[in-house]
């Protein structure tokens, strides 16, 4: 099966370990890793992991392009990026060993000309054929259009190719008019998008056109409103650890389970079982797999408005 991941402001992740974040003192560092990320990247390391073939799409520039590239080759992963002249963006993760709380410094990424982009798009059109299921993921960096993953989505589904887009603000507004098949915001980002507090109604007020909401609150799991019902799903307990990749790996479960056509169901409980996987590791895009394998069977799933679902 072959899950095609689009980043289009891919980063190097820098992940320091400390033993307290003190802010205004200076800290020495434990340990020091340094891989390739992005929110695309890290669902093509969990999709590896749950059995899947994902191919990574992007945007690499400059040395640290380089090394991202180099870091990916390295892990196995077949690539299908695009050159461009700018420096691709890193991420310092700050992780406290005391209380293991993250804190995340990020750069915004480079300036991507018209032209860099309507290359991307072409690649892309080579690739997605070629796809179960495509994941469009993150941010867009600066001199992408608003619309660019709704022009994405667009030639996907003139291709038949299954789309799950997860992102924010603006892109994530504008994704929303090519009707991508699965959308999957956080608790902010549904409120940002709809001006809504309640759940519910906020997801039900994205959920048109046929495009699925999965909505994630951290340890109180998922709200997913579709076309065939609404559910909640969340973990039997919440769990320590370093909660930074938890919404990557739902993201992977959930384009597993458009690929694979399974029940919502399925679904929904298998991402929150990745999601919580993902909590205990200590960098973004692993998951453990015999704690995912152990949550299968203790997700507390709720069927909601079976009877009246979202049209």
């Amino acid at each position: 099966m072959l899950i095609l991941t689009v980043t289009p402001n891919l980063a190097l992740d820098i992940t320091y370990e400390v033993p307290r974040l003190i802010p205004g003192a200076t800290h020495r560092v434990s340990r020091v890793r340094q891989r390739a990320g992005g929110k695309g990247v890290n669902v093509a390391r969990v999709l590896r992991a749950l059995g899947a073939t994902p191919v990574i799409a992007g945007l690499a520039g400059g040395p640290t392009g380089t090394a991202i590239r180099a870091e990916l080759a390295e892990a196995g992963f077949a690539d299908a990026l695009t050159p461009i002249a700018g420096e691709s963006r890193r991420t310092v993760t700050i992780v406290s060993e005391l209380d293991t709380e993250p804190t995340m410094c990020t750069e915004p990424g480079p300036a991507v000309s018209l032209a860099e982009w309507a290359n991307l798009r072409a690649r892309f059109a080579e690739t997605v054929a070629r796809a179960d299921v495509v994941v469009l993921s993150g941010s867009l960096p600066p001199g992408v259009p608003e619309d660019g993953y709704a022009q994405l989505i667009g030639t996907a589904r003139d291709l038949g190719t299954r789309t799950v887009l997860d992102t924010s603000g603006p892109a994530l507004l504008a994704g929303l008019a090519a009707r991508p098949d699965v959308v999957k915001p956080n608790a902010a980002e549904l409120r940002a998008a709809t001006g809504i507090d309640e759940e519910i109604e906020a997801a039900r007020a994205l959920a048109r056109n046929g495009t699925a909401v999965v909505a994630s609150f951290g340890p109180g799991g998922l709200l997913a409103v579709t076309d065939l019902g609404t559910w909640r799903a969340r973990p039997p307990r919440p769990l320590a650890g370093n909660p930074t990749g938890a919404g990557d790996a739902c993201v992977a479960a959930l384009a597993l389970g458009v690929a694979n056509r399974a029940s919502w169901p399925n679904t929904l409980v298998k991402a929150v079982a990745a999601s919580a996987a993902a909590v205990v590791c200590p960098v973004a895009g692993q998951i453990d797999l015999a704690t995912y394998e152990h949550l299968l069977a203790d997700v507390v799933l709720e069927e909601l408005d079976a009877a009246h679902p979202h049209r």
